[in-house]
């Protein structure tokens, strides 16, 4: 092969490559592309099959109709999602999260030996049945500027059940509304 034939094979490269750059400059000069402020877009998806619906600033639930759906011994096998954060023995303590013994029907924030986040400090009310459903759907949503990173249970039979296991581990269990 001759000197000849290697500078047309260069030659050749080489104008593949200023083509090919090329193009791509000129695109962005002709159609000039303007980058979105944000990076990301949000994506909300609704079930039109819950028993939740949305009205004003709060959810409105059917609680006999969700706490009819559940039960204590699937509650169990549900919370032990929960165990990782949180005891349910009454001798037990507290871990990440506080001790739930005798938790339905308690002031939000009671247990004394362990430090809350200030929102759920100033959250004024009790665990009762809604409120609980309400905080098991989206702890962060329902209560914001809490610190439990619980993405939530978005299963109805799932929470029923687990509010039943939880009324069940207390000292005196509540009668089902």
């Amino acid at each position: 092969m001759d000197s000849f034939e290697i500078n047309k094979i260069i030659t050749a490269i080489l104008l593949v490559v200023l083509v090919v750059f090329g193009v791509g400059k000129i695109s962005d000069i002709v159609f000039n592309v303007k980058k979105p402020d944000i990076d990301g877009y949000k994506v909300e998806i609704t079930t039109g099959d819950s028993l939740v619906s949305k009205t004003s600033s709060e959810n409105q639930v059917d609680i006999v109709t969700l706490l009819a759906m559940g039960d204590v011994d699937h509650g169990k096998k549900v919370f032990k999602k929960c165990a990782a954060c949180h005891s349910i023995n009454q001798s037990g303590g507290n871990k990440i999260g506080p001790k739930l013994w005798n938790v339905m029907f308690r002031p939000v924030g009671a247990v004394t030996d362990y430090k809350y986040s200030k929102a759920l400090t100033a959250y004024k009310k009790e665990w009762s049945w809604e409120e609980m459903n309400g905080f098991l759907i989206k702890p962060s949503k329902w209560i914001p500027n809490n610190k439990m990173g619980f993405a939530g249970l978005k299963n109805e039979k799932d929470r029923a059940s687990v509010i039943l296991y939880l009324n069940q581990n207390s000292d005196s269990p509540k009668e089902l509304p």
